[in-house]
C-alpha cells in the first residue's frame, strides 16, 4: 500500500507561481510511476505531468508544457510540481497518483492522494 498526502494548494493570481508536493508512505517510490493529474471544474480527469519509472524522462500535457515542472526526491519519497505563469485555465483539483507502467489514464494508476485545490484569478 502506498499512502499520498498533497499540499501546497490555494489562490494565485494569473501569471503567478505555486508549487504542490507530494508525500508518500508505505513503500519506496522510485519502483512507481509518479504523476500529478487535474480535475478541472465540470470536466474530467486529465493528466498534467508525469515521471515514469522506466527513466524515459518527465512527460507533460501540451497545456502545461515550459511552465509546470515534475520532480521527485527518492531520498525523501516526496514529488513536486512547481507552476509558474499560471492561467485561470490551470484552475482545478490536483492529485497526486502512482502506479505502474507508463501511461497518460488514471485508470492505470493504483493509488491517490485526497487532491488539492488550486484556483488561478484573473
Amino acid at each position: 500500500q502506498v499512502q499520498l498526502v498533497e499540499s501546497g494548494g490555494g489562490l494565485v493570481q494569473a501569471g503567478g507561481s505555486l508549487r504542490l508536493s507530494c508525500a508518500a508512505s508505505g513503500r519506496a517510490l522510485y519502483t512507481y510511476t509518479m504523476a500529478w493529474f487535474r480535475q478541472p471544474p465540470g470536466k474530467a480527469r486529465e493528466l498534467a505531468a508525469a515521471d515514469f519509472w522506466a527513466g524515459s524522462g518527465p512527460y507533460y500535457a501540451d497545456s502545461v508544457k515550459g511552465r509546470f515542472t515534475i520532480s521527485r526526491d527518492n531520498a525523501k519519497n516526496t514529488l513536486d510540481l512547481q507552476m509558474s505563469s499560471l492561467k485561470p485555465e490551470d484552475t482545478a483539483v490536483y492529485y497526486c497518483a502512482a502506479g505502474r507502467g507508463s501511461s497518460a489514464l488514471s485508470a492505470a494508476y493504483t493509488y491517490w492522494g485526497q487532491g488539492t485545490q488550486v484556483t488561478v484569478s484573473s
